[in-house]
């Protein structure tokens, strides 16, 4: 496994990456806010696209992307929020989060190399699976962008024979059914589903909903490559009133969730 997201999950440790809605809470803040990620210990970076009708989220994201919308952010904004972020980072991975409906009005066969130019890394697209939109996967590949795809719990084996088949960068488990944000996290129920995945690849396995803090993420990641938190800081970066305050929440909490992952209750 090569490129940034194989070296983000290759560095003897949880691979962290948090997840954030480009453009919330202020567009202009959001690449300061990227790197203060990466400041506090994030190895890779999900930044979401806003959406109008995000199914898979609960209402903490929902309500971030109707303020970044309301605030004019359009896919074209992200992939320069991306290419401002490379001006000074070479090597955090970033993933593109969202649906697809975007990526259409964008254009499929435009989007993939304008996305490679910006310096995206992988994109995940909500409803848009491996057995729909064999086009733009194909494209993304032929763009050197990883498709990332999301197993859920109710997944079937020969589903998940597919998903593994298709899959690149790393495979996404979406810890239990439901949207993201809710607190019914069973960590060690990771275990069975996790190992089903590690059977079919060799990709890394990240998990993703439900992990709120250091000590949820901590749990997850006993069982998995990495883990992914956005609706917890999401929610926190609201709350900021200015740039630096928005930046300093970023910094702290991901410094705090990456403490927890290293300790390892010695």
């Amino acid at each position: 496994m090569s490129g940034r997201i194989g070296k983000a999950f290759n560095r003897g440790r949880t691979c962290l990456a948090p997840f954030v809605t480009a453009g919330d809470p202020h567009p202009d803040w959001t690449v300061d806010i990227l790197h203060a990620l990466v400041e506090g210990g994030a190895d890779l970076l999900e930044l979401g696209v806003p959406f109008s009708d995000p199914m898979a989220d609960g209402p903490v994201i929902q309500r971030a992307s109707e303020r970044a919308i309301e605030r004019g952010v359009t896919l074209e904004s992200v992939l320069d929020m991306v290419s401002e972020f490379r001006r000074h980072d070479a090597d955090t991975p970033i993933i593109l989060m969202g649906y697809m409906n975007p990526v259409e009005r964008f254009g499929e066969t435009r989007f993939p190399p304008a996305a490679a130019a910006a310096g995206v890394d992988g994109l995940l697209l909500v409803d848009c699976p491996p057995e729909e939109g064999a086009a733009l996967h194909g494209a993304l590949r032929d763009a050197g962008l990883a498709s990332i795809f999301l197993v859920a719990p109710t997944t079937t084996d020969a589903r998940l024979d597919q998903i593994c088949s298709a899959a690149q960068g790393f495979v996404y488990y979406v810890s239990f059914k439901g949207i993201t944000g809710a607190d019914r996290l069973d960590a060690a129920a990771l275990a069975e589903p996790v190992a089903r995945i590690r059977e079919r690849t060799t990709l890394p396995v990240a998990a993703g909903f439900g992990i709120n803090d250091g000590d949820s993420a901590r749990a997850v990641g006993a069982f998995t490559d990495g883990v992914v938190i956005g609706s917890a800081l999401v929610g926190r970066l609201a709350e900021a009133g200015s740039r630096d305050e928005a930046v300093a929440r970023a910094r702290d909490f991901v410094a705090s969730v990456r403490e927890s992952l290293d300790n390892d209750g010695s």
